[in-house]
């Protein structure tokens, strides 16, 4: 299984799983949903480039968590925002296929208005990963 592939079940697992986030949202998807209903949290497929050392393979990359939500209620989608945070921090150093994080750090989070009456967050990461052979 590739890197993006193993990263990206990861993250939609702890996000799924996690007790502020899990119940709070309508799902956690890999692309926009065409009929789900907010709000809900999308992963966005990572960006990847090699890390890789002399008897490694490495990834390094930009992972990008989007949450939407209905409403103007900027606070509540603040919250998600945190717990989207908190979840992907708590990643487990073992993703499989001999994936290891060897760093995960929080970059930046930002709310925007999507539109009349929709907002939306995204919580990026920078993640440093290796495989073992």
């Amino acid at each position: 299984m590739s890197a993006h592939a193993v990263l990206t079940e990861a993250v939609e697992a702890v996000l799924g799983a996690h007790p502020g986030l899990g119940i709070a949202i309508n799902g956690v998807f890999d692309a926009a949903p065409a009929r789900a209903v907010r709000p809900f949290a999308v992963v966005e497929d990572p960006v990847l480039v090699d890390w890789s050392t002399k008897d490694m393979m490495g990834r390094e990359g930009r992972l990008a968590v989007g949450l939407f939500e209905a409403g103007e209620d900027r606070a509540r989608l603040r919250a998600l925002a945190d717990h989207a945070a908190a979840a992907v921090s708590g990643l487990p150093s073992e993703l499989g296929e001999g994936w290891r994080i060897a760093s995960l750090a929080f970059l930046r989070s930002r709310i925007f208005r999507e539109g009349p009456g929709l907002c939306a967050a995204v919580v990026e990461f920078r993640v440093r990963m290796l495989q073992a052979n």
